[in-house]
This record gives structure tokens, sequence and C-alpha cells, in this order.
């Protein structure tokens, strides 16, 4: 595992300094992390990567997974799509399913940090354990910028009672009793998945999932989503070959608490049958981080076509890669890639269409605007910011009301 001096290379040496000089002040500290699952998804990755650093700057950082149901589960992803502006119908029964889950954690999770930061909707009722002890911090990573009225209604009286939430973007805020902070998630540009691959192991992979290095790749590097938009990749990409001899690679995972992924796995499945150009390649998480690396730094154009959008940490691993991006402009991802200066932004098939077709036929540009979005990473979107983010998180829950707090 990397340790903090491994990224001064990278960010710099004042970087690094401002981050020993936070951990001074804030070490001694427990902070509990409670999210849903352990592998799968941009939390339990980010976690995986940030809390061995939180340790090696003496705070005390723990991380904890609350248990639950295929039915829980089930309950939950409706939640999240229905948060994310999607049409679903929710029962009175999923709320029963939900508390009674809920419950069972509230008897069995031992709560303990002086900070305590309970991750998207699934583990929210766990407030009700407050008397515990500790600061209480809701951390939000996905787009509630248009949520279901009943569900939102339903999550804010538990979100009320932390002492604060943290969105991933200025228009996820919303009109709450509590503090709100803006924390960017990030990618850690020495894990397996970031870091630099030598020629001889990219094409390694691409031998390993039948891709041929002498035709353009394109790819959309997501879970197996509705609100991804696969089946619109497909679509794009099938605009895109009637002019462009080119391949498309979907690659994705399953998540714990993701019970729709099989079945838009099955979809892609259907939609692709007998066409040799597009590879669905189902990754498991944590295993092949290597191979997920190979597949974007051998893209030729990388696309995130999501219909909604929590952050796309897939956009800011494509951007670290110095990749070209044609992206949806939804969620985080106008946060990332500012249109014609690191990427292009689209609003529909035929405009993604259109814009991979841009990049295929014009590689200068391409590379210009993936070196621009590289930068843009560097310079917001790393583990070290995101880490100096957390570290002031801590201080600012001890000075309720302060706006600026002396180090």
């Amino acid at each position: 595992m990397a340790r903090l001096s491994d990224y001064e290379a990278i960010v710099g040496k004042g970087i690094i300094d401002d981050l020993r000089l936070l951990g001074e002040k804030a070490k001694g500290r427990t902070v509990q992390n409670i999210n849903s699952t352990a592998v799968g998804g941009g939390v339990a990755e980010i976690l995986s990567r940030i809390m061995p650093l939180l340790k090696e700057l003496g705070v005390d950082a723990r991380w904890d997974v609350i248990k639950g149901g295929e039915k829980f589960f089930e309950v939950t992803k409706k939640f999240h799509n229905s948060l994310h502006g999607r049409k679903e119908n929710i029962t009175p029964d999923m709320f029963k399913v939900f508390m009674e889950n809920s419950e069972m954690n509230l008897e069995q999770m031992d709560i303990y940090g002086d900070v305590v930061v309970v991750h998207d909707p699934q583990p929210i009722a766990l407030i009700k354990k407050k008397s515990a002890g500790g600061k209480w911090v809701w951390r939000c990573h996905i787009d509630v910028s248009d949520p279901d009225r009943k569900i939102w209604g339903f999550l804010r009286d538990f979100i009320n009672q932390y002492d604060a939430a943290i969105f991933s973007a200025p228009i996820f805020a919303r009109k709450l009793k509590i503090r709100q902070f803006l924390i960017f998630p990030s990618i850690d540009p020495l894990s397996d998945k970031n870091k630099e691959l030598s020629k001889n192991e990219i094409a390694a992979v691409l031998k390993k999932y039948g891709l041929q290095q002498d035709r353009p790749i394109i790819a959309q590097i997501s879970r197996f989503d509705h609100l991804k938009d696969p089946l619109g990749v497909i679509e794009a990409f099938r605009l895109v070959r009637k002019y462009n001899k080119c391949q498309l690679v979907l690659a994705g995972n399953r998540a714990v608490d993701d019970p729709e992924s099989e079945e838009v796995l099955e979809m892609l499945k259907e939609r692709a049958a007998g066409d040799p150009d597009i590879h669905i390649l189902l990754i498991p998480p944590d295993e092949n981080d290597i191979d997920i690396n190979a597949l974007q730094r051998a893209s030729t154009v990388i696309v995130q076509k999501s219909i909604r959008e929590g952050f796309a940490l897939t956009v800011t691993e494509a951007l670290w890669k110095a990749k070209p991006i044609v992206a949806s402009a939804v969620g985080g991802i106008p946060l990332q890639v500012t249109h014609k200066y690191s990427g292009l932004l689209c609003r529909t098939i035929e405009g993604a269409a259109l814009q991979i077709r841009e990049f295929l036929h014009s590689p200068e540009y391409a590379h210009r605007l993936g070196l621009n979005g590289k930068e843009h990473v560097r310079q917001n979107f790393l583990l070290t910011r995101h880490l100096r983010d957390y570290l002031l998180l801590f201080l600012a829950l001890e000075h309720p009301g302060k706006d600026i707090i002396r180090l």
C-alpha cells in the first residue's frame, strides 16, 4: 500500500506538508465509516484507498458494512433510482422492508467513532444510535438534484438528525436544517487501476479479451446499470461504425447492493448477439483492476453516456490517463469535463456518435483535450485533495458555526 511520501512526485512536496500539518491537528480521533458493500463501486474503492493514509497521519480510521438480504437491496436500489429521478413504483411494504432491515442493523452495529460517516441511503437509519456519542455525517454520493419527493421526504427526516451532510456537487445540495459540505470524490493515481502500465502489459490484456490492436477501441467502463445507458452506447457505436472501422468495449462489474446488474448484463448480451465488434466484459471488482486500467489506456475514445450520475469516477480515471472522453452533461460530470477543453459533452445518442467521430477524425485535437483533462484531475480530483478535505471536515465539526478555523 502506498504511503504519503509516494505521492510527492505527483502532487508536490507542499501538498504533502499541508497534509502532515492537518494530520497533527486531527490525530487521535476515531473515524468510523459505514456503508453497504465492501467491494464494487466508487464508495468502497475510495474507502479502501483513503483509510491507510488517514491511519498514517494518526487518525484511527475504521470501516464497517451493514448487513442486508436480497429483498433489502432490491428496495434500496429502487430508492436509489427514485432519488436519481427515475420513476419507480414505491409501495408501503418497501418502507417496511427498509425499516425492518435497519432495525436489525441498529441492534447489531457497534458505534464507536468520534466521527461517524454514514455513506448513502442504505445505512441512513443508523442515526437512531446517535445517543452513542460522536459527530455524525451523512455522505451522499448520488445525484439528488431532482429526487422523488416521497423518498426524499422519508430520508430527509433521518438526514436532519445528523450533524452535517456532504454532497459531491453544488447542484446536489438540498434545503436541510444541518450544515452542508462540498467534497468531490477522488481517484488514487497509485492504485492498480490508475498507475502507469507498460505497452506489453496493455497488449497482454487486449489479447486476453480478444481485442484487436489495429482498430480504434470505443469503451464505456461502468457498472451494468440502466442509469449508465449502455444500450444507448451500443446504438451510438453502431452509428459511428457506419463510417469508421472500430470496436466497442462495455466492461463492468457486479456490486452486492445492486441486484439489477444481472438483468442489465443479459439485456446487453441480447442486444449485441452476433455482433463480433461488440465486446461485453464482466470484470470482477478488485480482482482485475489492472485489466480495467489497460482497457482504458488502450481505448481511442472513452464514453460515459449516463442518464443520471453522482460523480462518475470512471470519467476521472479516463481523464487521468489523458484519454479523450465523450460524456453526458449530467450530475458531477460537467465538474470534470469542460466542453471542448477537457472533453466533449453530449445529450443524445446521435450527439454522442457525432462527437466520437470528431475525436476519431482529429487525433491531435483528441490528444490536446486529453492532456487538459489529466491536469484538471491532478489539480482537483486526486486522493490527496480528498484526504485534505476530510481532515478539514473533522476539524470543522468541532467548531460549529465557524467558517474560518485558525490552525
